[in-house]
């Protein structure tokens, strides 16, 4: 065996690593930071979603991901909609959309160069390995 497990955890640790620094980067000059634009991507995805869904989809606590929502809406880039009982359901504003958009080309950038050096058939074995080793969701 080439690689043992550890090799295999360290090398995904070092490449999410050096995604989230070139994207913190590639996102600032739109006043996003990596966390801000991941939530408008989920909002996108998922409109209406609860506080505590948007919190699980980016690896936030609830209590965390409160405070970043609330100054996601102070900046007007998403609403906070008061639904039945305690739950708040978040939408994109027109302006958070614009910068979700201008974010993910800036993210589709960064991750292109990123894996440059593999080819299409790499690319899906990549994608076929981390699929089977993340298997299912438990959280489902």
């Amino acid at each position: 065996m080439k690689y043992q497990p550890a090799d295999i955890g360290l090398a995904v640790k070092r490449l999410q690593y050096r995604h989230h620094r070139a994207l913190s980067r590639a996102l600032a000059p739109l006043g996003l930071s990596l966390v801000q634009w991941d939530t408008l991507r989920h909002l996108h995805r998922r409109p209406d979603a609860s506080l505590h869904e948007l919190a699980v989809l980016t690896f936030q606590t609830d209590q965390s991901f409160g405070s970043l929502a609330a100054r996601m809406a102070d900046r007007g880039l998403i609403e906070r909609i008061p639904s039945p009982g305690r739950a708040v359901r978040h939408r994109l504003t027109p302006d958070g959309e614009r910068l979700r958009a201008a974010g993910q080309d800036a993210v589709d950038g960064v991750l292109e160069a990123s894996f440059d050096g593999l080819t299409a058939r790499q690319l899906d074995q990549l994608g076929d390995l981390l699929d089977a080793a993340l298997g299912p969701d438990p959280t489902r």
